[in-house]
């Protein structure tokens, strides 16, 4: 499975983030970075770079935000050769989020969109170039949308930015192996000039299968979190990624050393896997906000586990 265009890259800090508001400890983002970077993982994303206009800043940690002196301190001390990413969503952030690369230790700036954000998605995407970052831009809910907007985004994309690569993101763990590779095949018909990436999520517990579908069919841009901690039922979980390339560049034991030190802890306070109400929204393929509402409950209350309900409820939307 060796392909030296293969990029892995880690969302843990990212994706996780959903889960407690990015209020991750500078301490753990610190430790989890440092054990990424003796991986050999290609990417390691630290946060968001979306605008304090756009959010009550009180509420949030630092990694929605993240600015370079964050990451300063966060890589203050560590040898690495890894790719340092943040995450615009592009309908939350503005091109002067983001100052000039020389003055940054980000590498790449990937653009977050739904399609009917593209023109805002190429529009960030280019003022990150232009400033001397890489870019990349990630269409959410790929499961929801209509084919004829699909094609014009991409080929919107391939005409008007210079990006390294376009992300297929399964927001609902909706999709199985033949639509990642219906995807792929959509992709390259317009993409021509970067990757094709995958960022999949694990409502029906597909994440890593779709991951490794997405390998074979040559999208050279995969994502995954350490046990697979992410927004709902999570993500990819990094450590099955690694194991299942084989590749000698990469070493499992900093991967489990972060999983046991800085992970496995955050289990006593928040809940991220599979679940029933998580897989029903997969299935169904809808957004996972109603499962998370479930899961918010006290286990006292009966709706809790009202699973039939919850079935039938979603069915409706």
């Amino acid at each position: 499975m060796y392909r030296p265009e293969l990029k892995v890259v880690d969302c843990t800090i990212r994706d996780g983030g959903l889960m407690n508001d990015s209020h991750f400890p500078l301490e753990m983002v610190q430790n989890v970075f440092r054990l990424l970077a003796q991986s050999g993982v290609d990417m390691v994303e630290l946060g968001y770079r979306n605008s304090k206009k756009m959010f009550d800043p009180a509420k949030y940690g630092p990694w929605r935000f993240t600015s370079d002196d964050d990451i300063k301190r966060v890589i203050e001390g560590v040898d690495y050769e890894c790719e340092i990413a943040v995450m615009q969503d592009a309908h939350k952030a503005f091109a002067d989020d983001l100052g000039p690369k020389e003055n940054s230790p980000i590498d790449i700036v990937r653009v977050a969109t739904y399609v009917k954000d593209v023109d805002k998605a190429i529009h960030l995407a280019n003022n990150a170039t232009d400033k001397g970052y890489k870019a990349a831009i990630n269409i959410m809910a790929i499961s929801h949308v209509i084919e004829r907007e699909l094609e014009e985004a991409l080929q919107q994309i391939e005409e008007e930015s210079n990006i390294v690569a376009c992300y297929i993101v399964d927001s609902f763990g909706a999709l199985y192996s033949e639509d990642i590779d219906y995807y792929i095949q959509k992709f390259k018909k317009y993409i021509k000039r970067a990757e094709i990436g995958v960022h999949c999520h694990n409502q029906q517990q597909l994440a890593f299968a779709n991951t490794i579908e997405a390998i074979i069919k040559n999208a050279n841009y995969v994502d995954g979190t350490l046990y697979g901690l992410g927004r709902g039922a999570g993500n990819c979980p990094l450590e099955l990624l690694m194991g299942f390339l084989k590749n000698p560049k990469f070493n499992l034991a900093p991967v489990l050393d972060a999983i046991a030190k800085d992970i496995m802890p955050l289990e006593k306070e928040i809940f991220w896997g599979y679940s029933v109400p998580y897989m029903l929204s997969g299935i169904l393929n809808v957004h996972p906000k109603e499962a998370l509402k479930i899961h918010a409950m006290s286990d006292d209350d009966p709706k809790k586990f009202d699973y039939v309900g919850l079935y039938e409820r979603l069915g409706e939307v």
